[in-house]
């Protein structure tokens, strides 16, 4: 058993003190424990008023894990790596809880320290859990979860000695948070997962878009609504860039930009700093060289025009619906600015052998997740590149 009591934190969630036996991946426990969060969580009336607890609580659902389990089926014997201290994010307040879910379908104790931010679908979820870890069919999960808050004067005390007793460290941040968490040290045997500031595009078939009728046209703006306001546009898997490809038609990419004004704004509380900080940028970029024009849709959408495609692109970043376009008829001028900081196209109009062909040709070392658009925030156990199954386990070699 690993101790929290000697830490100054808080435990909202769990355990003070930590198993270190491992489990097998899929542990019949675990897989009933999670399926039975997804039904308290669909059935509670707070968390409706969420949907990305709603998706949550869809993900942790029978068939899901059922599903899951299937595809990431292994014939060797497998265990989970021990201890695993989880460093969440700020950015996605339902993030934390798709890395336990990581943690624990692997095999794993978890010690998963939240962000400092209080959302309410981190207070809907940390209640929900302590109400299924209070009944007698899950009580011996408890010594394998726990959820823990710490504020900055406590920082460098705490992850210096969760770092050092883990046996897997996943650190989710930008570039900054993931190198000041690696100057804490691991026990030789421990490895850092990381999950670093990436940048997604968009990518749209003009003459497919053309093609869409009225309710067609609907769908793709309410899936592309759900990749990028839902979360304030704020995931990593949220686009920041709108690549048109074919043959332009200011016709067709403005009524398509008008429909998702009607969504947004009919849907979507845009913060009052947020309506400052985007017409300031917007200002800013108007007086850069390499932007065509701008296009604003009222405070809710902001359309930036660009003359070409940088190699920095990534650096082009928007919140709150602020997004930069650009129309192209060759992929090969998209494909010589993929850097390793692309995670996720969002794609509208083409077939997977699209992709397929066209990564095998141009040998590009950036993206790892080509998703129908409306599929952005879905999580899934290859992330990142990683099988988060294999990677958070560890084979018994037995002959």
């Amino acid at each position: 058993m690993f101790n929290l009591n000697n830490l100054n934190l808080e435990i909202l969630v769990g355990s003070n003190k930590i198993k270190r036996n491992t489990l097998e991946p899929f542990d019949k426990e675990i897989c009933n424990f999670l399926i039975s969060f997804s039904q308290v969580l669909i059935s509670s009336k707070e968390a409706r008023e969420f949907p990305d607890l709603i998706a949550l609580a869809f993900w942790c659902s029978k068939k899901n894990i059922e599903n899951l389990e299937k595809r990431f089926s292994f014939n060797e014997l497998r265990v989970g790596k021990g201890i695993l201290f989880h460093i969440a994010p700020s950015n996605v307040p339902t993030n934390f809880f798709y890395s336990l879910i990581f943690g624990l379908l692997s095999g794993n104790s978890n010690i998963v320290k939240i962000p400092s931010k209080k959302f309410g679908q981190i207070h809907i979820i940390c209640n929900k859990v302590n109400q299924l870890l209070k009944l007698k069919r899950f009580k011996k999960l408890k010594n394998y979860i726990s959820i823990v808050r710490y504020d900055e004067d406590n920082f460098d005390q705490n992850n210096e000695v969760l770092s050092i007793n883990c046996d897997l460290r996943i650190i989710w941040g930008g570039d900054k948070t993931i190198n000041k968490i690696r100057e804490y040290k691991l026990r030789p045997h421990a490895t850092d997962i990381t999950f670093g500031d990436r940048y997604s595009i968009s990518l749209i078939n003009l003459k497919k878009l053309k093609k869409l009728d009225a309710k067609g046209l609907e769908k793709l703006v309410r899936s592309f609504y759900n990749d990028t306001y839902s979360v304030d546009q704020n995931a990593c898997s949220s686009p920041h860039l709108i690549i048109w490809y074919g043959k332009k038609d200011i016709k067709i990419q403005s009524n398509f930009w008008k429909k998702l004004r009607e969504k947004v704004d009919k849907d979507y509380d845009i913060p009052m700093n947020a309506v400052t900080e985007k017409y300031t940028q917007y200002c800013k970029d108007m007086t850069k060289g390499y932007f065509k024009n701008g296009n604003i849709y009222g405070q809710r959408i902001y359309v930036v025009q660009l003359k070409k495609l940088k190699h920095d692109i990534e650096n082009l970043r928007g919140k709150w619906g602020y997004f930069y376009e650009y129309t192209l008829n060759d992929l090969n001028e998209l494909s010589k600015i993929i850097s390793k900081k692309f995670q996720t196209i969002s794609y509208f109009g083409f077939e997977k052998n699209f992709f397929k062909d066209f990564f095998k040709s141009k040998f590009i070392d950036g993206v790892d997740r080509v998703v129908p658009i409306g599929s952005g925030l879905n999580i899934d156990l290859i992330w990142d590149g990683y099988n988060i199954i294999q990677t958070l386990s560890k084979v018994k070699s037995i002959e």
